[in-house]
């Protein structure tokens, strides 16, 4: 493959909204970023609220992120489809923070993860986020899925506790138990109502804006039968029609010492979350976001949330990933969408105190539902021994401990289990030269990459040598980006290939499918039984790719396949 570009500091710290102005921003580019932005607003309006109030927060500070916070991370970062605001992926560590320390003390612990954001991304630190492991990143996301779903057990159907709720599960649900008898059928009825509707919209009409249907029609409902469930308007007054003045939290070393462990959670979770979002965003349009920029971004957006009293923001995966199908063209569909929040805001603040809790609560399970990454959970399960652990050790510490343990834990073992595959590679490797090189004669078994077969102008050879996991899919990823759209074909030889892990499996099917879109033959050459294993397992499969023996096999069948392509 070509050799890889270094980028320079200049490359990696500008603004994507600069490199889009740079390309020529049209009319018609302005009018397509401001449907996108106004569907994204249209979602983000009820989920940010949602957030909020899951959080142990007033609607109104989950409005704020999103529109100061919003802006900022699209005008200022490193991706071109980001949406920012705030993310399920907080609420338990918000609703802790609040818990032991008050408001002041949250948006304090917020100030400060914007401190260290903004200092990792100018470190270029954002880098190592992507040694992450697949595993890690599914049984994480399923993890926080679960949390968020359990924590709105409580609005969904009513309950009366006669005490606050517990936040850790293994106390969350005997208490949610208890509380059973005091449920509240209009709750119920109004949380099922919600549902169905968004996951019915979603289904027959999809380009609807289905939470936003789900909640004014719950509202609405409630309103007119006068049904006797709590809403924003009871339980927090509504909400202002304006945004307040910035001004800073109470600041003294002994309260930034206490805050400090909380802002390194949130900075921590942030950079994960953001940069999994820009990711998505990426295999969704096959750009390449600039992690350190985007964590700068992120950075100056938590700082500037706390001074309007927003909470914790970060790049958010659904919003983003609506953004991209709306069809945005640049930052400015993100900029745009946290104007018309605003618009929103000042214009229907008084509405918003009819929204039942129990509809909110209905939007935040629909999105737990929707973030656990099912097929890919049950995928790894199969995948290996190996892969199953660490999936299960980082959603089970996720539930039962913390976010930032369960990302640890499943590092960790990530780490120890490839050293452990690596040794018996390795050891494999000598047995197989100490006793058999006697049978094995010359142009068999794993001999070097030939250039001289990359010979063809519509033929991509991807040679990858050696053990290829999480630590190297990042970097073969950016290669692989970099191939573009001309190639008829792209072969892969693993020939040179000993173990090959989940993430890089997960790395090869994210190609495989956007070369498959576009009509592109992809041939995986010389990859062993386990390997084979490995890509079938997480997607790669006919008749998106054909597997050969050998590298001159490939060639062979790639020709042929070009050949058999109907003439234009």
């Amino acid at each position: 493959m070509n050799t890889v570009h270094q980028p320079s500091f200049v490359e990696l710290f500008t603004q994507k909204l600069v490199t889009v102005l740079r390309e020529g921003y049209r009319l018609a580019d302005v009018r397509t970023d401001a449907i996108a932005g106004l569907t994204v607003a249209i979602v983000a309006l009820p989920l940010s609220m949602a957030i909020a109030v899951a959080s142990g927060v007033t609607p109104d500070r989950g409005l704020y992120t999103a529109i100061i916070g919003g802006f900022i991370i699209s005008a200022l970062g490193g991706s071109r489809f980001q949406i920012g605001g705030p993310a399920g992926a907080f609420i338990v560590l918000v609703a802790a923070t609040v818990t032991a320390h008050g408001i002041d003390g949250l948006i304090l612990a917020v100030l400060l993860s914007g401190i260290i954001l903004l200092a990792t991304g100018l470190l270029r630190l954002g880098t190592f986020v992507k040694y992450i492991p697949y595993p890690v990143t599914v049984g994480f996301t399923a993890g926080i899925a679960v949390i968020i779903f359990a924590s709105q057990i409580k609005d969904l159907l009513g309950l009366s506790l006669p005490g606050g709720e517990p936040g850790e599960l293994i106390h969350k649900v005997p208490a949610l138990a208890l509380a059973l008898p005091s449920v509240n059928a209009a709750a119920c009825a109004l949380a099922l109502l919600t549902i169905l509707l968004i996951v019915g919209i979603r289904h027959y009409r999809p380009r609807w804006p289905g939470l936003l249907i789900g909640v004014s029609a719950a509202s609405l409902g409630a309103a007119l039968l006068g049904l006797p469930v709590e809403t924003i308007g009871t339980r927090f007054g509504g909400i202002p029609h304006v945004l307040p003045w910035p001004q800073l939290p109470p600041i003294t070393y002994d309260k930034v010492v206490e805050m400090l462990p909380s802002a390194l959670s949130f900075a921590l979770l942030g950079s994960i979350e953001s940069l999994l979002s820009a990711v998505v965003a990426d295999s969704m349009t096959g750009r390449r976001h600039r992690s350190n920029c985007e964590l700068v971004a992120q950075g100056v957006a938590n700082i500037a949330s706390s001074l309007f009293g927003g909470i914790c923001v970060t790049g958010t995966i659904a919003r983003t990933a609506t953004n991209v199908r709306a069809g945005a063209r640049g930052p400015v569909a993100g900029m745009l969408h946290a104007l018309f929040l605003l618009a929103f805001m000042l214009l229907a603040a008084p509405l918003a105190s009819y929204i039942p809790l129990a509809a909110l609560a209905a939007v935040l399970a629909t999105v737990a539902w929707n973030m656990a990454e099912k097929p890919a959970f049950a995928a790894l399960l199969r995948a290996s021994r190996a892969d199953a652990v660490v999936l299960m050790a980082t959603f089970l510490v996720t539930i039962f401990s913390d976010l930032i343990n369960g990302i640890l834990t499943g590092f960790c073992l990530s780490a120890l289990l490839m050293l452990h595959r690596m040794a018996e590679a390795v050891a494999t490797a000598t047995s197989f030269h100490n006793e058999d090189q006697a049978d094995i004669q010359p142009g068999e078994g794993r001999k070097r990459y030939d250039p001289g077969q990359a010979s063809d102008r519509d033929i991509v050879i991807c040679w990858i040598s050696g053990a290829f996991f999480f630590g190297a899919a990042a970097s073969v990823a950016a290669a692989l980006d970099r191939i573009g759209e001309q190639p008829k074909a792209v072969i892969f030889d693993f020939a040179a290939v000993p173990i090959l892990d989940s993430t890089a499996a997960a790395t090869i099917e994210g190609f495989v499918h956007k070369a498959h879109k576009r009509g592109a033959h992809i041939i995986i050459a010389a990859a062993d039984a386990k390997v084979r294993h490995s890509l079938k397992v997480l997607g790669v499969t006919r008749p998106m790719v054909r597997f050969a023996a050998d590298l001159k096999a490939a060639v062979a069948a790639a020709h042929a396949a070009i050949a058999a392509e109907p003439k234009a």
